[in-house]
């Protein structure tokens, strides 16, 4: 299943593990996670980005690695109809009977509540790194689906509302009609993200409420089986940083996994806001780490800290992501596209990647694009271009009508930045002959009404920065943009042709 040890683990040292939060940076949110044995297992929501649910290995908790991609062939979805920030949203991760089962649900395709619509279903794959089975349909209204499976060899699906049916997890068929289960303390608004374990004698029903931001949290009920009946836990919501003068805020969508010494952790989503009041967060929700306590039989959960001792286990991290891909191995599986990823539009070829450029630049839903999410508050993205029949960029994007970018066309650079309605143009130069290197930087905002950063677009002349214009970082926040995601970065092309040598992400923080 797993790559051979040496391949994967460095020599550990004997000191405890020092866990910095997040554990996994950037537009990761939605965390499900298994353990097998040794190791663990992760999967996050990616709405319109494809691949689609990024899948994660560790074996400390602390340091995750990508090891693929569940949703990675034309065949197995269709997302070109999602509109941004929606799609491929709220999965859950389990291994049982020897195979790893994933449910999901794609949030935006067709009729359905509020014009929405969505689809749940069901893959599994006997290697988490893949390749995973065609999506097999669950045919229930719904999003958030969690998976369970209880002594008898029931499965059960429970779904955001919170309502509950017993289906078989390999025909998806739904064998018992929905029923309602607890759906969180009263008053609360969005009953979300349901995950059942067991623990002893009881049965956890845990669940997200307040809605996704600044009042998210999370609670939890108990009862004698999958099915319930569930009481709540008198101390709810059992996390949360709602109020809080702290750095990380809108604590929730959480799942829970007990270590083979019967200590207990959680991951779940936050976001580290920066700047004025309301405060924005521009890299999305991210994946954190917190412990987790019983008492009474009821969980007690340590508030999100930016630094805690890891489990105790043997540290065991991964070889970092390139800093720089060129592309020399391919498309790495942190490098994601706008919807839909066709061989004709994206390819390598000769250690470059060749971009088919099509009729749509950032402004359109179908652009030929190829990037990574940005998990750093400021970092340098570059990219070595060749000049295009059309135009080639470098782009950061949060939506259609969010985003900015750096732009080879008809011999000259141009910044440029969208933010709704509005397009205009920072600045411009002629282009230097021969490749070209675009560079955007987000760097440190200064002032009391100061934004989370500052956004400078330009190119690198001798390894310089040189800046066209900047931006404002609130307008490339969630807090502006509206939705789940967080800002990605990369390379385009647009009316023609064009060739990348390489593109390069380094955090300067």
């Amino acid at each position: 299943m797993a790559p051979p040890a040496e391949e994967c683990w460095p020599e550990a040292s004997t000191e405890a593990v020092k866990a910095a939060n997040p554990v996994i940076a950037g537009f990761h949110p939605d965390p499900s996670l298994c353990r097998v044995g040794e190791d663990f297992y992760l999967v996050c929501s990616s709405f319109e980005y494809w691949p689609a649910l990024p899948v994660f290995r560790s074996r400390d908790l602390v340091h995750w690695s990508q090891v693929g991609n569940a949703i990675d062939r034309p065949g197995q979805l269709d997302l070109t109809p999602v509109p941004s920030s929606l799609g491929i949203t709220a999965p859950t991760i389990r291994h049982h009977d020897g195979r790893f089962w994933l449910a999901c649900s794609v949030l935006g395709l067709g009729p359905g509540a509020g014009g929405l619509g969505s689809f749940q279903f069901v893959i599994t794959a006997d290697d988490p790194a893949g390749p995973w089975s065609d999506p097999v349909p669950v045919r229930l209204p719904g999003i958030d689906p969690d998976l369970t499976w209880d002594d008898e060899g029931n499965c059960w699906f429970t779904y955001y509302g919170i309502r509950q049916a017993r289906i078989d997890a390999v025909s998806g068929a739904v064998l018992s009609e929905p029923v309602r289960q607890w759906s969180g303390s009263p008053g609360a608004q969005a009953p979300e993200a349901p995950h059942l374990f067991r623990r002893g004698r009881y049965w956890y029903l845990m669940i997200a409420e307040g809605g996704t931001e600044r009042g998210h949290s999370v609670a939890v009920a108990r009862g004698p089986s999958p099915a319930g009946p569930f009481e709540p836990c008198p101390h709810n919501p059992i996390l949360t940083h709602r109020g809080l003068a702290h750095g990380i805020q809108n604590t929730g969508h959480a799942d829970m996994v007990e270590l083979e010494d019967g200590s207990w952790w959680m991951v779940l989503l936050a976001v580290r806001p920066r700047g004025m009041t309301p405060r924005f967060h521009v890299l999305g929700r991210e994946t954190f780490l917190t412990r987790v306590s019983w008492e009474d039989d009821w969980p007690v959960v340590d508030l999100v800290a930016e630094e805690l001792d890891g489990p105790e286990l043997e540290p065991c991290p991964w070889p970092a992501p390139p800093a720089r891909h060129d592309f020399a191995g391919g498309l790495a599986p942190q490098l994601v596209s706008v919807r839909q990823r066709r061989p004709e539009d994206v390819k390598v070829d000769g250690g470059r990647l060749v971009l088919a450029g099509g009729k749509d630049d950032l402004d359109g839903r179908l652009p030929t694009f190829v990037g990574r999410r940005q998990t750093d508050h400021h970092c340098r993205v570059s990219a070595q271009l060749q000049a295009a029949e059309g135009a080639v960029g470098l782009g950061v994007r949060m939506d259609e009508r969010h985003h900015v970018e750096v732009v080879l066309e008809a011999g000259r650079l141009r910044a440029r930045a969208r933010i709704g309605p509005l397009c205009q143009e920072l600045g411009s130069t002629p282009a230097p002959s021969g490749a070209v290197q675009l560079a955007i930087e987000t760097r440190a905002a200064s002032g009391w009404s100061a934004g989370p950063d500052t956004v400078a677009l330009g190119y690198l002349d001798g390894g310089a920065m040189i800046s066209l214009g900047e931006l404002d970082g609130r307008y490339l926040s969630t807090e502006v943009a509206g939705g789940f995601t967080g800002r990605v970065a990369g390379v385009f092309s647009a009316g023609g042709p064009a060739q990348v040598d390489w593109l390069e992400y380094r955090g300067i923080d």
